[in-house]
């Protein structure tokens, strides 16, 4: 199977910018365009449905929603409504969510949320009258949806690090995304903790490419820092310098996230990030393919500014990558 191509998006950006980079990434041969979900930007569907209007092959998808900030049935409804905008190339990301403590929302048992909420959806998708009654969500019998869906079982990613996330994917997804992850290392224990051959794994990390290398690096160290402390304990594989994770976060508490990034030594930065030369990305990218990924996620903010990158992704990585 070949393995996909992706571009990860943050939802930050006027409208109109989205359709611009959508055509251009699609133009260029990805694969895949994503929109992330973090807390505070906007809400993914915006990005996706302006995406939708501007592409005609490309798959596209949230990653990710989370069942503690918008329940099943509204969840369901957007990727139903991606679904039909793009003509069936919509896919569903779901994730227990980052940073919702910021707004006030608990996240009890994450894996019972999760795997609930991905069967309410798809009972919904699937026009399914017989209701569900379960710990955390219920669909009274005959609770249905009141309009048409392009397709009742879209692809479902599970994003998840850990074992017990990991294993739920294994169990009820079509992918698993490791976000925040350059890592090659990471990927047979990803396989390990599936257990399913047949679900794909999908790494994605920040990404900053430019003929100017070093500029990459500095700009990709500086938004590096800003979530080491989240996904540095996730990744068993890899020992940091101790107090590295301390520094990095103090600094970025203060508001200091570029002195933040200057502690990152290049070989933890090169596990949590792709930046760098069009050839040192493509050789990141070619590791995580020749380890059995089955799509590689470049993210924000792809280089020194978002149209470079997508550019220079296009024209300068794609084609040295053997996939």
């Amino acid at each position: 199977m070949r393995t996909e191509i992706g571009l990860g998006l943050q939802s930050d950006k006027p409208a109109g910018t989205y359709a611009r980079l959508a055509r251009a990434a699609e133009d260029a041969g990805f694969d895949v365009l994503t929109v992330f979900g973090d807390l505070m930007y906007q809400p993914p569907i915006f990005p996706l449905l302006e995406m939708a209007g501007a592409t005609s092959r490309v798959r596209l998808g949230p990653a990710c929603l989370n069942p503690y900030s918008m329940a099943p049935y509204e969840i369901a409804g957007q990727v139903a409504a991606l679904d039909l905008a793009s003509h069936g190339r919509a896919y569903l990301g779901l994730a227990r969510g980052t940073w919702l403590g910021a707004v006030g929302l608990p996240q009890p048992r994450p894996i019972t949320a999760l795997t609930e909420a991905a069967e309410v959806v798809r009972r919904l998708l699937r026009g399914d009258r017989s209701g569900y009654a379960g710990r955390m969500f219920t669909l009274h019998p005959g609770t249905v949806l009141r309009y048409d869906r392009h397709r009742t079982d879209p692809p479902l990613l599970i994003g998840a690090w850990g074992p017990r996330g990991a294993a739920l994917a294994g169990r009820i997804a079509d992918e698993i995304k490791v976000g925040g992850s350059a890592n090659p290392d990471m990927v047979p224990v990803i396989r390990s903790r599936v257990g399913n051959d047949d679900v794909g794994i999908v790494l994605g990390a920040v990404t900053v490419v430019d003929t100017d290398g070093e500029a990459a690096r500095a700009k990709a160290r500086t938004e590096v820092a800003m979530y080491l402390a989240v996904v540095a304990d996730l990744d068993p594989t890899v020992t940091l310098p101790d107090g590295l994770v301390a520094a990095v976060s103090r600094l970025v508490g203060a508001g200091r996230h570029e002195s933040a990034g200057r502690l990152i030594p290049d070989d933890v930065l090169d596990r949590f990030a792709f930046s760098g030369t069009p050839a040192q990305v493509a050789a990141q990218a070619q590791a995580l393919i020749d380890a059995g990924v089955r799509r590689v996620e470049f993210g924000t903010p792809h280089g020194l500014t978002d149209d470079r990158g997508v550019d220079l992704l296009g024209s300068s990585v794609l084609p040295l990558l053997s996939r």
